[in-house]
């Protein structure tokens, strides 16, 4: 309660903050805004600080430590001991000619431009000296940035802020100067966004525009007269719906129609509504597009926006908050509302219906709100985009799932129930450990408990609980009509006890649950939801969905996730009958880290996917094999803004394989795109026949980690795409570049590999990829050969390669990673003879053919002098028609 009452305005509780003045000054220091980057000479650079009090604090033991990213060392250490924060909370290491003066004044130019770090270390942290490698114990808060894109970051992002690639301070967005500033997104998330410098003063946290529409300020309690909700339009707005809603019923309370408007700039609208329900210390206000009889009249309508809200949240109507803002918490009021209280919706999140981005705040009707500093600490705050990556998904955790549930078979014996657990890896996998509890909707308590230790699943990962009339016969047998029908919960537990001795609804060792419910009982079982699977709506299995009986099938991999099932056809110990998503365009595996080469640590091991941003993956596996074993990961979330996608592993990986589907990834999956660099087939016997085996060169990559990666976009199943390079997590991957390019004129003759003759059959070199006959492949492997520097067919993408009679001819530039690969290049291109045997007879062929030349000539010109110079023998002449020759 001290948090939320420290977050309340000066105007509405100054008497409550001087009361907690003790608990408001705890707080956090955080990095607030950074500006590396000046036009021209770098004289106004700066590093804001901001306590999250809002008070004069003493900085004593914190350490600002600036990073270089070449290299990963510290170039500047600042010891803040012996300085304090202003009266307001900010404290500014800067440029000596900044307004305001900063605190700690630096030279000109003393902050790099990137791509380097900035990095808050707390109290009890060993001393900094410059030159220190960076560090990660005692970090409190970090910023690795960059002034232009590209740039190798991956070792300060990697410790200081894994899993997010570094901010970017793009000048070009500005006329004059711009900043890095961190702002609330929603409740304790936070963002970083460029935005014009404003040091030693509150951020330039301004809010997008509204797709539509939007609210933006509301009035809760207090007179009726006072209450009212403000709009802002961003188009041209037709009819328009508010509706208020009880919160603990979900009736309909109040109701307005707003006309629609020819106007389309960016405007403010307030209309004057009671905002609260009769009695009740819960509601919620609702936009929709339309008109109210419209939207009434119909049941699924989708909100334009929404804001939920209750003093407490215990009492709030589950399925309306699912409904109205599904994922979001309600806004928790503080006591005292009643008298009126105005909140403004100041969080930066550019998407609506989140509750989290309102404070207590002056109201400001038909002007822009005016928002205080947040009292509250980052979430987390090591994590540059502001909300914890999706994408960084331990695979470690994957663990069995509750895969199809049918608790209601046709007839009244229901002899056919059954229960379907499954394990991602699809092998042949040992219960032990594992719990079912079936759970009683209206106590919340099982009623049933059953221990799966000592069994195993079947070969493709599959384990049956069920009634005995059912076929396949089940491992576990279950009398008849033992599965109730709902509303109730199956729940699965990893534990060494058994779960029912947790008070309440067992909670803890939780893997997966599935909360249903029967026809007309929308509004119970939620006390399960609440426990099992917060602010989701129960699943229904609905007996007239499909003629016969049907079952609740899982068509995702996430646990928990009830909008993962499907009603469908029941397939015990079989795959699930699930709707074919549209496949994604662009989606592919882009680099896979730890796959080769020594070194080999759980930092260095990943998979990472590139595709367009934001595209949905759900539905999508992830199917890794190591020697004879093969793990599903589930994929979820989103491609990111940079369109990656980025997942950590703990063990080698020998192929990588991307489909659609639940279970493995088998010959009935689409497969999207899969990459194999072992030569083992057992395990890979599934996978379609135009997956390419790719066994690049590792010998170009200088030692240390090593990972494969995509350089060529995006032909799928192409060995001729990838290549051996550096790590680079979440940033574009280390390529060859036309920087390091060689130029090369060549006429090679190739000999033969392995002692056989090259035509007409098919060549492997131990580091590469298979190759044909075809000219590129060839010129490939000799290359390679010569250099042991990493070229494959990819390096001659640039080299016109022509074949002439058995000879090979080259011309074009060749790229490289490095200056180093250049050099190996370059030494073996001029070094190689070049057609040796073929050119060294060429010369004496053509000399002796030209002496036979000249030689017949010469007799010709004898024989046609002699004979004109001879005198011809009248007398000894035959008369003749005859010419003489």
């Amino acid at each position: 309660m001290g948090w939320l009452l420290c977050g309340m305005t000066r105007v509405c509780a100054l008497c409550v903050c001087v009361c907690l003045a003790s608990i408001c000054a705890e707080g956090c220091l955080m990095i607030s805004e950074v500006n590396s980057d000046n036009p021209k000479f770098d004289t106004h650079e700066f590093v804001e600080l901001f306590h999250s009090s809002g008070t004069r604090t003493p900085l004593n033991g914190y350490t600002l430590v600036l990073y270089n990213g070449n290299g990963n060392l510290a170039y500047r250490v600042v010891d803040l001991t012996g300085h304090s924060t202003d009266e307001r909370g900010f404290f500014l290491i800067g440029s000596r000619e900044l307004s305001p003066q900063p605190a700690v004044a630096l030279p000109p130019n003393s902050i790099q431009n990137g791509p380097d770090a900035v990095a808050l270390y707390g109290p009890g942290t060993s001393v900094f000296e410059e030159g220190d490698f960076v560090r990660t114990k005692g970090l409190v808060d970090a910023l690795v940035y960059a002034t232009r894109r590209g740039g190798d970051v991956e070792g300060l992002a990697g410790h200081l802020t894994p899993g997010s690639p570094p901010f970017l301070e793009d000048p070009s967005l500005f006329d004059e100067d711009e900043s890095i500033q961190r702002c609330l997104e929603t409740e304790h998330h936070w963002a970083f966004r460029v935005a014009p410098p404003t040091p030693g003063r509150a951020n330039n946290c301004t809010l997008p525009a509204p797709a539509l529409a939007r609210i933006e300020e509301l009035r809760l309690g207090g007179l009726v007269t006072s209450r009212h909700v403000e709009l802002s339009v961003a188009t041209e707005m037709g009819a328009m719906a508010l509706v208020v809603f009880d919160g603990q019923t979900g009736a309909v309370r109040k109701t307005m129609d707003i006309a629609g408007s020819g106007q389309s700039s960016l405007r403010l609208l307030s209309v004057s509504i009671d905002t609260s329900g009769t009695g009740s210390t819960s509601g919620a206000v609702v936009l929709y597009e339309g008109k109210v009889a419209d939207v009434l009249s119909q049941s699924l309508v989708e909100p334009v926006d929404a804001f939920v809200f209750s003093a407490d949240p215990q009492s709030l109507n589950a399925t309306l908050l699912e409904t109205l803002t599904p994922g979001r918490q309600p806004y928790t009021l503080t006591h005292g509302w009643e008298d009126g209280l105005s909140l403004s919706r100041c969080g930066v999140a550019d998407w609506s219906r989140d509750s989290g981005t309102f404070m207590e705040a002056v109201s400001t009707p038909s002007l822009r709100n005016h928002c205080p500093w947040p009292k509250i600490c980052p979430h987390d705050i090591v994590i540059p985009d502001g909300t914890p990556p999706p994408t960084l998904t331990p695979w470690l955790g994957t663990d069995f799932l509750l895969n199809e549930v049918n608790s209601d078979s046709p007839g009244v014996a229901e002899n056919t129930e059954f229960i379907e657990i499954w394990h991602p890896s699809g092998t042949r996998t040992s219960l032990e450990g594992v719990w079912l509890l079936l759970i009683n909707g209206q106590t919340g308590r099982p009623y049933k408990e059953i221990s799966l230790s000592g069994f195993f699943t079947d070969a493709n990962g599959y384990f049956l609980i069920g009634s005995n009339g059912l076929e396949p016969k089940p491992s576990i047998p279950l009398p008849p009509n033992t599965v109730q029908n709902g509303p109730d919960a199956v729940a699965l537990y990893r534990s060494q006890e058994p779960p029912s001795q947790q008070t309440g609804t067992p909670r803890l060792g939780l893997l997966d649950a599935v909360v249903y419910r029967v026809r007309g009982s929308d509004k119970d079982g939620w006390m399960l939801t609440e426990a099992l699977t917060p602010y989701q709506l129960p699943l229904l299995e609905d007996p007239q969905a499909l003629p016969g009986d049907e079952s609740i099938s899982r068509c995702q991999g996430r646990p928990n996730t009830l909008s993962a099932f499907r009603v469908g056809p029941p397939t015990p110990m079989a795959k699930n009958v699930c709707p074919h998503p549209p496949s994604p365009e662009g989606l592919a595996i882009n680099e896979v880290g730890g796959a080769l080469g020594p070194n080999h640590t759980q930092e260095s091991m990943f998979v990472e996917l590139i595709g367009p941003p934001r595209t949905s993956l759900d539905g999508l596996v992830l199917m890794v094999f190591e020697g004879g074993t093969r793990e599903a990961i589930p994929l979820q979330g989103h491609i990111g803004a940079d369109g990656l996608y980025l997942l950590n592993h703990t063990s080698g990986t020998d192929a990588v394989v991307l489909c659609y589907g639940v279970g493995v990834c088998d010959a009935d999956s689409e497969i999207l795109d899969s990459v194999i660099f072992t030569d083992v087939p057992l395990h890979l016997k599934n996978l379609p026949a135009s997956t390419g085996h790719i066994n690049p060169a590792i010998r170009a990559v200088a030692d240390g980690h090593i990972s494969l990666s995509r350089c060529s976009c995006c032909q799928h199943n192409s060995p001729s795409s990838w290549i051996t390079s550096s790590p680079t997590p979440g940033l574009p991957n280390h390529c060859p570049s036309p920087t390091y390019s060689s130029t090369i004129h060549l006429c090679l003759e190739p000999q033969p590999l392995d002692g056989q003759d090259q035509a007409g059959s098919n060549h492997t070199n131990e580091n590469l990829e298979p190759v044909s006959t075809d000219c590129s492949g060839e010129v490939a492997v000799y290359l390679e050969q010569q250099c042991n520097c990493g070229i494959t067919t990819l390096y001659l993408q640039g080299v016109n390669v022509s074949c002439v009679s058995g000879l090979m001819y080259l011309q074009g530039s060749i790229p490289a990673l490095s200056e180093h690969q250049r050099e190996l290049i370059t030494h073996t291109t001029s070094s190689t003879h070049s057609c040796m045997r073929t050119g060294s007879l060429a010369l004496p062929v053509g000399i002796v053919l030209g002496v036979l030349f000249l030689l017949l000539m010469g007799v010709a010109l004898f024989i046609f002098l002699y004979r004109r110079k001879r005198p011809l023998d009248y007398s000894s002449m035959e008369l003749s028609e005859h010419v003489e020759l």
